[in-house]
């Protein structure tokens, strides 16, 4: 049950994404923060013991994995082998087509270690679980150095599966322990092109791409065929790892028999400054609804005070009333919140 470096089948669109060989002992997670474009750090992880037993067998990697185990309870995504790994929603889209539940750590791999090899295996999924939760010691074995940064390190054990584009707001690296994936990339600017579902009832907390990426129907998603000639594809193999810029969309295919990744999210700014997503919610809430025109001012100011913000485009105020123009701090951040709550609630 050795793992190859040969992927199942080809991409049916896409180009290759930039690669480049890497060595986590010369690895700096901060030269990648200013990246805009996604990068396959081949072999960053090649030495980590979690890689070596897997490239054995994954018999020997859940046996290196229990090593770990502290009886953690995880959470389990299941479906029939009828969905062909596919994670997305029922018929009628009142949920989704798989069910969910928590299980122990144990039963999970050995789960997946018994049914994975199967010709046509069940969907058996551990997704993005906090590693010093559920196997707690495996990082001081299998780490990368990230200096000052203290990014959220999660794993994602299944069988054979296939995530629906969606994007992040932190910066991503993810790295292949056992098995083989595929990532569809995609930049930002392709959301219209993607078919975006529904806002609120999603698979993990994002929208998705309502397009099956294995039989993308044009008919019904004719403005696919554009975020195709865009797409970037990255096959990683043990050992591998890629970098995901902020907001790329990313459709994820898990193509071995058991299949492991851990991947780091950080971000480059302070927490206290908030995520974009509760300004996105409440722009749709009081913005959406106006007339054109009036959206259209909006859009100026956004541009002025946001999107082409420059430091120096204030400086005709004195400083000291500059207030929330100026440099954010953390009381500042915490007063506007509270000015903010303030507002919604009155």
């Amino acid at each position: 049950m050795a793992n190859t470096r040969h992927m199942p089948n080809e991409p049916a669109f896409g180009k290759p994404v930039l690669e480049a060989p890497a060595d986590r002992r010369n690895f700096a997670a901060g030269d990648f923060s200013a990246l805009t474009e996604p990068i396959v750090l081949r072999g960053l992880i090649a030495d980590w013991p979690a890689v070596a037993a897997a490239r054995s067998s994954a018999e020997d990697l859940v046996s290196y994995l229990l090593k770990f185990d502290k009886g953690a309870i995880v959470p389990v995504t299941a479906g029939s082998a009828s969905l062909n790994g596919r994670i997305f929603y029922n018929d009628a889209f009142t949920g989704m087509n798989v069910d969910r539940g928590n299980a122990r750590l144990e039963d999970v791999v050995r789960r997946v270690l018994h049914y994975g090899a199967g010709v046509s295996p069940p969907l058996i999924y551990l997704a993005s679980t906090d590693v010093d939760e559920c196997m707690p010691g495996f990082s001081k074995e299998n780490k990368l150095e990230f200096g000052e940064l203290d990014p959220l390190a999660s794993v994602w054990i299944g069988t054979k599966t296939r995530i629906a584009a969606h994007n992040d707001l932190p910066l991503n690296i993810a790295c292949v322990v056992a098995g083989e994936r595929r990532f569809t990339l995609f930049p930002p600017d392709q959301v219209t092109n993607l078919y975006i579902g529904p806002f609120e009832l999603t698979p993990a907390g994002r929208p998705i791409s309502l397009v099956d990426f294995s039989a993308p129907d044009l008919s019904r998603f004719p403005r696919f065929k554009d975020a195709m000639a865009s797409a970037q594809i990255a096959d990683l193999h043990p050992g591998d790892a890629l970098f995901i810029p902020s907001m790329w969309w990313h459709h994820v295919e898990s193509l071995g028999s058991f299949n492991f990744l851990l991947n780091y999210w950080w971000r480059t700014v302070p927490a206290y400054l908030g995520t974009p997503q509760d300004v996105l919610t409440h722009a749709m809430l009081t913005i959406r609804g106006l007339r054109p025109e009036e959206r259209r001012a909006w859009r100026e100011f956004f541009n002025f005070y946001v999107f082409d913000y420059e430091p120096g485009a204030h400086a005709h105020i004195p400083e000291h009333v500059r207030s929330v123009l100026a440099p954010m701090t953390k009381d500042k951040a915490r007063q506007m919140r509270a000015t903010i709550l303030n507002r919604l609630t009155s």
